[in-house]
């Protein structure tokens, strides 16, 4: 297993640099330039000159990539042309948003897509497969943006000041102060900045308020998450309900089974120790997938709900023609798509055991 893993990482370098070099590429390909789309109208030929000298965007293109190479090879992915800032700051603030969003979604997406697979599946033909599979059609079509808009309307407006109501934006309530878990354990003395990393880790709220034992962070903070979260994992839930329904019905008609059920074992054993786990590998095919998707952004998510994730970034970023941020965030969104596909091979070897790593 240490081999296989180790093989998977030494052979996704050149993916990786290869999505570095199509990114840097492509973004200086776009028309326009940072220092129109930042100054506008006051963006005068000498202005720009000055501007493309403090940001290295004067040397030749292939200079700028082996320059940029260098950085990142020793771990700086440079400032931020729009913010003036580190895009690791950026990145230690914004990239907790998606990631407790996005796993806030799978949970969602998972914990209903895989049950209501296999009830419709083993029902088939039912009312009951049929009611679960239109509603998984209809959470397929619904737009996003139209799904998040009526939930924040629903929850956060018709249902408001009654208990089902919930918070329509953001992420903590107005003048909610979460103390991070560096400062409540004294990792970090009195004036004295916190590393990014720490930061990092700070800024997921759920994580923070359970490393301090604070409840109402941890309410507050899950409250906001929960319309987000289901208006963004609507669509991965159908998928992953429609996909578990197809590969446990295939599995229900293997001779296993058959064979299972002959030797009079109980029925939930044969249908979820025999059909489910090895109907379980194209679903978590689907879920590996979905959850890289998710991390990368969703824009349209996180602009309903006023959530400064990566998606929002990143439209900003391209926007402004903000090389160094677009860059960054796109190698640390490949590097989670190469980290979850490894995940993915390794949770084959333990559902199916005819699975040789070699």
């Amino acid at each position: 297993m240490g081999a296989f893993i180790l093989r998977r990482l030494i052979s996704s370098i050149p993916v990786l640099l290869g999505i570095l070099a199509v990114t840097f590429f492509l973004a200086r390909a776009i028309p326009g330039d940072p220092c129109t789309a930042i100054y506008g109208e006051r963006a005068t030929p000498q202005l720009c000159a000055a501007f493309a000298a403090r940001n290295g965007l004067d040397r030749s293109v292939p200079e700028q990539f082996a320059v940029y190479i260098g950085n990142v090879l020793t771990g700086n992915l440079g400032d931020s042309i729009r913010y003036s800032v580190s895009v690791t700051s950026l990145m230690a603030e914004r990239l907790p948003v998606t990631i407790e969003l996005a796993m806030a979604a799978l949970v969602f997406a998972v914990v209903l897509g895989i049950p209501l697979g296999i009830i419709s599946a083993y029902y088939r033909n039912s009312a009951i497969d049929v009611g679960t599979m239109i509603g998984a059609n209809v959470g397929v079509s619904m737009p996003v943006f139209w799904l998040g808009l009526m939930l924040a309307y629903i929850f956060g407006v018709i249902l408001k000041d009654t208990p089902f109501a919930l918070p329509p934006s953001g992420r903590l309530s107005p003048g909610f102060q979460a103390i991070p878990f560096y400062e409540a354990w004294g990792l970090v003395t009195q004036g004295q900045d916190a590393s990014q990393l720490l930061i990092f880790f700070s800024r997921l709220n759920i994580l923070n308020s359970l490393l301090t034992l604070n409840g109402a962070l941890f309410a507050d903070a899950l409250q906001h998450l929960i319309l987000p979260a289901v208006a963004v994992g609507t669509i991965p839930m159908a998928i992953i309900a429609r996909m578990t329904r197809s590969s446990v019905l295939e599995t229900l008609n293997q001779d296993y089974v058959r064979t299972a059920r002959s030797k009079g074992l109980r029925e939930l054993h044969v249908v979820i120790g025999h059909a489910v786990r090895n109907a379980l590998l194209p679903v978590v095919t689907i879920i590996g997938l979905n959850f890289g998707l998710l991390i990368s952004g969703a824009v349209l998510t996180e602009t309903i709900f006023s959530l400064a994730g990566v998606g929002r970034t990143l439209v900003d970023g391209i926007t402004a023609r903000d090389y160094t941020l677009v860059q960054g965030f796109t190698v640390v969104i490949a590097v989670a798509f190469v980290v979850i596909n490894l995940f993915t091979d390794i949770i084959y070897s333990y559902l199916d055991p005819r699975i040789r790593l070699g």
